[in-house]
């Protein structure tokens, strides 16, 4: 009698057993006459694909992607902008939004004797000073953020000049301190001369007070540019203050048409001091001094980085036009930077012919801010069989892909140009 339940429970397996599918008919003929035995290496090499699938779809999730929230990048953690970002804080919490609630209230109520409504109207609005006149209040915000960028360019300037003078005019003619702050340097197992080094220091300290002074929110891409030999940066050309948007960062030796006033008093004093060159472009003599003076400069391991605008020109913004040749035929490494201006708040395009240098930097200081992307892109060598207009035109479309420019085959200094009276005559 006990081994009748054994007897049910093996009959009703063998029912079960035969609901099963067969595992030998979905398995490859042969297979099953293997004997069992360790996993071969020709079995890891026939799954390697799928597993190398399967982790990348894990890697690369693009449909994940697709609804999944990116939180914006942080741009107000910095000296001048972390202050306005708490005053617009003040103005959003403490303006807009209650003001917005009393409408929002108003408006699906339709009662003005509503509790909320008139805790908002009466406690809230007083304190937000919303009874003031917007015009007003608006007039006023800009001549405070004026009087505010005044005064932060006017502080940078008292801490350069307090510091800049006694190094470069007390030190420049005194050959016996120098040699003895430089035997400090060496003391000190420094590779770079002690003067040029505070100097350097000063110039990157004074670019970042102007662009302070604009509000400028300015986000550089890429690794930072480093002194060394054989090897020129190049850049897109909107304004004379691509030179101070990357001069706060690298202390560069620029390439720059020599200009009259007080930005010809700043080049020959201050910016001549981290080796800058001046040319004149009506000079025929001055393009031959330069090259030769490239060709000094990119030589020196000490030297600061060469940076060259090869379009020779401003343009605005939208447009790249023909690269000159120079900066490509040196024979060294080429190092592109892409520059592009946010319009959100102000054009950063300086026309030269219609405005002074002055008139563009107080357009500048009036504005809310100066929105720019900087690039730092991947380092270019001339090709076997390329000639340098052909890597000046690679470079050219490396820097309007990145930033977004259309390319135009035109010379840019076609625009210092005037048509002959006869010409004019015809037309």
């Amino acid at each position: 009698m006990a081994n009748a339940p054994d007897n049910k429970l093996t009959s009703s397996s063998s029912e079960l057993d035969l609901d099963r599918p067969n595992l030998e008919d979905y398995l490859p003929s042969g297979s099953m006459q293997e004997p069992r035995g360790k996993l071969r290496l020709r079995d890891l090499l026939d799954i390697s694909p799928t597993l190398t699938e399967a982790a990348g779809a894990i890697v690369d999730d693009s449909f994940t992607r697709c609804f999944k929230s990116n939180p914006p990048e942080p741009w107000n953690w910095n000296v001048y902008l972390f202050p306005l970002w708490c005053l617009g804080v003040v103005i959003r919490y403490g303006i807009l939004f209650p003001t917005r609630l009393e409408t929002r209230i108003s408006v699906v109520s339709n009662k003005s004797t509503c509790w909320f409504s008139y805790v908002v109207r009466n406690i809230v609005l007083p304190f937000t000073l919303l009874h003031l006149d917007i015009s007003l209040m608006m007039g006023y915000l800009m001549h405070l953020n004026l009087i505010c960028r005044v005064l932060v360019l006017t502080l940078g300037w008292i801490i350069f000049l307090s510091s800049f003078i006694p190094v470069h005019f007390l030190l420049k003619g005194n050959d016996k301190l120098r040699k003895k702050l430089e035997l400090v340097t060496l003391a000190n197992k420094r590779t770079s001369p002690w003067l040029s080094s505070i100097q350097r220091c000063l110039v990157e300290l004074i670019c970042s007070f102007f662009v302070a002074s604009w509000t400028g929110v300015v986000k550089y891409h890429g690794p930072r540019p480093s002194r060394r030999p054989q090897q020129v940066f190049v850049a897109n050309h909107t304004s004379m203050i691509d030179f101070i948007v990357l001069e706060q960062m690298t202390a560069f030796a620029v390439i720059m048409q020599k200009h009259p006033g007080w930005v010809g008093l700043l080049q020959s004093t201050i910016l001549e001091s981290v080796g800058c060159i001046w040319f004149n472009r009506t000079e025929a003599k001055d393009r031959e001094i330069v090259a030769r003076k490239l060709r000094d400069h990119v030589q020196g391991a000490d030297n600061n980085p060469l940076l060259i605008f090869p379009e020779g020109t401003c343009v605005n913004n939208h447009y790249t036009v023909m690269f000159k040749k120079g900066a490509f035929e040196l024979g060294c490494t080429v190092c592109p930077i892409a520059i592009k201006y946010n319009k959100i708040f102000v054009d950063a395009f300086w026309n030269s012919k219609k405005q002074s240098f002055t008139m563009h930097l107080l357009q500048l200081m009036t504005s809310w801010a100066v929105v720019c992307d900087v690039w730092y892109l991947e380092p270019q060598t001339l090709k076997p069989g390329e000639t340098p207009i052909e890597f000046a035109e690679r470079v050219r479309d490396i820097i309007s892909l990145r930033a977004g420019l259309k390319k135009v085959p035109w010379d840019g200094y076609l625009k210092y140009s005037r048509p002959s009276p006869k010409h004019r005559e015809q037309k």
